[in-house]
């Protein structure tokens, strides 16, 4: 290539860059920028590097370097100055693009906790199993239901009755006996030298307490 076309090709790759980071006016990278116009320009990468240091020594764009990466961006003193009514269509933009990233972040939160509950939620496999799992439990409870019925042991209302009174006399004594018992171990214990432990001891008496034996409760 001769070094007028070369020299056309730079002049035509520094205009092609210095539009768009003035109408973008984002900052980009080198590669950035050489990957969103490489298509629509057939622009090299050498040719887009070339060209943004360019404008930077320049002073048509501003460079910042972070770390081994530069990043260009358009110069703000040389863009014009936007109007009240232009600021007040960004002022109403930005709200609308706010409005419409809450509803988004909402819906996002939303569809979030629908997965969650999807994830938590049984497969169509292990819901099958449950089913099958329960149908036999079923399935046994109706048989053992079956074998109840019929057995011909039943117990009559009046035999359940009959053993309920016969409980409750049981149990009427047994408090009546251990309370007499009690009162006439108080009354020897009264004039017995020792204590009510050693007294049972040499005596041979054991009590409730020493079996475990507990007065049944009413039915």
């Amino acid at each position: 290539m001769s070094k007028g076309r070369e020299a056309a090709a730079g002049g035509s790759a520094t205009a092609v860059l210095l539009r768009y980071l003035q109408e973008q006016n984002r900052p980009y990278s080198a590669q950035d920028a050489f990957g969103n116009l490489q298509r629509e320009h057939g622009l090299g990468k050498a040719a887009v590097v070339k060209a943004l240091e360019q404008l930077a020594q320049q002073g048509r764009i501003r460079e910042k370097v972070y770390g081994k990466q530069k990043i260009y961006f358009a110069d703000q003193e040389q863009l014009p100055a936007a109007s009240d009514a232009e600021l007040r269509g960004l002022d109403g933009e930005i709200t609308a693009r706010s409005a419409q990233l809450q509803a988004l972040q909402q819906s996002c939160r939303q569809m979030e906790a629908e997965l969650k509950d999807l994830n938590s939620s049984m497969t169509t496999s292990e819901i099958a199993k449950e089913i099958e799992a329960l149908r036999k439990d079923c399935a046994s409870c109706t048989e053992k239901l079956e074998r109840i019925k019929s057995a011909t042991n039943h117990v009559t209302p009046e035999e359940k009755e009959k053993v309920c009174r016969e409980q409750q006399l049981y149990r009427r004594e047994w408090r009546r006996r251990k309370r007499m018992a009690t009162e006439l171990l108080d009354a020897i214990l009264e004039g017995y030298p020792k204590s009510k432990k050693e007294f049972f001891e040499e005596v041979g008496i054991e009590t409730d307490e020493d079996h475990g034996a507990v007065l049944p409760a009413t039915v």
